[in-house]
């Protein structure tokens, strides 16, 4: 997920495919790229934390940046957009994907 000009469209686009191609209640994977150093990566698990979520975390070859990915169970896609928005405005420096 890279942010346009507008994320708001963004987010209304994702809304709809993700209306369009699922059923809710359903399993949803987060990936996110975030510096290993600093607190980043144990922030994205907070934000998930006691949701059921399945997180696993693998370092670049350099170990310059840490990619997570989160698999989670989530009751609409407004709960997805929801997590989106919570960890793009709690954690910096993070890309969503």
């Amino acid at each position: 997920m890279s942010e346009s000009n507008n994320p708001e469209e963004f987010y209304a686009k994702l809304k709809k495919q993700l209306q369009d191609t699922a059923m809710w209640p359903s399993e949803y994977l987060y990936k996110f790229i975030v510096p290993t150093k600093g607190k980043q990566v144990s922030q994205v698990e907070d934000i998930f934390d006691n949701t059921g979520a399945v997180i696993e975390t693998k370092q670049s070859k350099k170990g310059k940046y840490t990619s997570v990915s989160v698999n989670v169970r989530m009751k609409n896609p407004d709960a997805v957009i929801d997590k989106y928005k919570e960890v793009a405005e709690k954690v910096e420096g993070v890309i969503s994907l």
